[in-house]
């Protein structure tokens, strides 16, 4: 499945990495009350980068051939806002958060429909049409 990977050249991971952000920022928002909570986000760039590198980061090592492989693994590039904290120490600002939720979602869409065609492009080469 070599050949598949490198024909949709780093768009699955892209869409995995949109979709961890989505939950992150999700996770924001839910907390944007809780006292000192820290805003979290991912580092895209660097992540995208460690990924497509290949480097498996904190990925479990199996000891045996019967264990599963664990597949992406949790993101090690996940930062924390320490500034701006209000009086409680929670550092969540709900409308930035909202608003990068919103963009987040729109990219995660056109990736999607990115990988589509290039799925399609691929469909048609395979038929030979």
């Amino acid at each position: 499945m070599g050949w598949i990977d490198s024909s949709l050249g780093g768009q699955v991971v892209a869409l995995q990495l949109k979709s961890e952000r989505a939950e992150l920022i999700a996770g924001n928002i839910a907390n944007s009350d809780t006292p000192n909570y820290k805003a979290r986000d991912i580092d895209f760039k660097a992540e995208f980068e460690r990924r497509m590198s290949g480097e498996l980061g904190g990925a479990m090592r199996t000891t045996s051939p019967m264990h599963m492989r664990a597949e992406g693994g949790g993101s090690s590039h996940i930062t924390f806002k320490e500034e701006g904290a209000r009086e409680d120490g929670n550092t969540v600002e709900s409308e930035k958060e909202q608003a990068s939720y919103t963009k987040n979602a729109i990219q995660y869409q056109v990736s999607l429909q990115f990988l589509n065609s290039k799925i399609r492009g691929l469909k048609l080469a395979l038929k030979g049409e």
